[in-house]
């Protein structure tokens, strides 16, 4: 029994000094994008909201080996079956536990803010503003900055500011070869995708909002988008040589690039506009235009009932996914 006792404490302090390990680095800066976990000591049991232990990495001993006896026997001597530490957040929806703010604090609420990110083309004459927001969840965001250079893009200016519905973070970027904004509607796709599947790893409570959760997060969506309630399709004068045009509908991955796709198809030029994604709907508003002019009343006509074609139908295996 003595002999044993002993193993198990030689595998109990190697595992704290890789703790100490991991502690450190997190301490150091690596600690996931957007934590909203205090860096404190790692409570004993799930769903604090402090570190946690990771089972899926064990790098010495399988904790699933430990018989019943093994753990009551660990309890009694209090050695610690801490495994691997890291943040919460990556593994665990935020939902199940108290939401941890920046000053190290906490406050439970049970409630999921909506996700919101905006790609305006409109407010900065040289660059692409994004701005991004999930209630108070979102930290530093430089995961996200690093996979926006990935992209290829230079992140010209970034702040955040407060309101009453929470934390934005707004970006001004452009395109690190031209050193202009971007107007590539594929890559404004990939942009908008690459921000929601950041959010999607780093912040999984948010999947039951978004809807590319059914794809790619933790838990679909709490509900079902009837498209033909949510489309609403408006096309306002706004000027001699342009006309608002105003497409409301449910959120899937690629509308960005089918819209502007069936737009160009019937030769309207979009000029600038703004996409937003507010959980699981999307919101465009384009100032187009053809030949240089506002659009007339008959191939408005024809832009809307492109547009409730496309929008509205089922979906078929062209569709952009």
């Amino acid at each position: 029994m003595l002999a044993h006792v002993d193993d198990l404490r030689v595998k109990s302090r190697a595992l704290e000094i890789l703790l100490s390990v991991d502690q450190l680095r997190l301490k150091n800066g690596a600690a996931c994008d957007g934590c909203r976990c205090p860096p404190s000591e790692p409570g004993p049991e799930a769903g604090t909201g402090r570190w946690e232990p990771l089972t899926s990495s064990l790098p010495i001993w399988d904790l699933q080996l430990l018989k019943d006896q093994e753990l009551q026997l660990c309890r009694l001597l209090n050695i610690s079956l801490v495994l691997r530490f890291g943040c919460p957040s990556l593994h665990t929806p935020i939902s199940a536990y108290p939401t941890a703010v920046e000053n190290g604090s906490s406050k439970a609420t049970d409630k999921i803010p909506t996700p919101k990110v905006t790609i305006d083309q409109d407010s900065n004459p040289d660059a692409t503003v994004v701005e991004i927001a999930f209630g108070d969840r979102l930290g530093a965001l430089l995961d996200t900055m690093n996979s926006l250079r990935n992209l290829g893009l230079h992140v010209v200016k970034a702040n955040e500011y407060s309101d009453s519905t929470g934390k934005h973070h707004r970006f001004m970027i452009t395109n690190r070869s031209t050193g202009r904004k971007i107007d590539d509607p594929e890559l404004l796709e990939t942009i908008r995708l690459t921000i929601i599947t950041n959010m999607l790893q780093y912040h999984p409570e948010s999947s039951s909002k978004l809807a590319m959760g059914a794809t790619f997060g933790v838990e679909p969506p709490e509900q079902n988008v009837d498209v033909d309630i949510a489309t609403h399709i408006d096309i306002y004068d706004d000027g001699p040589d342009k006309s608002l045009l105003v497409v409301e509908t449910a959120d899937r991955p690629g509308l960005l690039v089918d819209l502007v796709r069936i737009i160009n198809d019937i030769n309207i030029t979009v000029q600038s506009g703004e996409f937003d994604t507010e959980g699981l709907f999307a919101k465009a508003k384009f100032h187009v235009s053809y030949r240089n002019k506002a659009i007339i009343k008959s191939l408005q006509q024809v832009l809307f009932n492109s547009l409730s074609y496309f929008l509205r139908r089922p979906t078929t295996e062209d569709a952009s996914f």
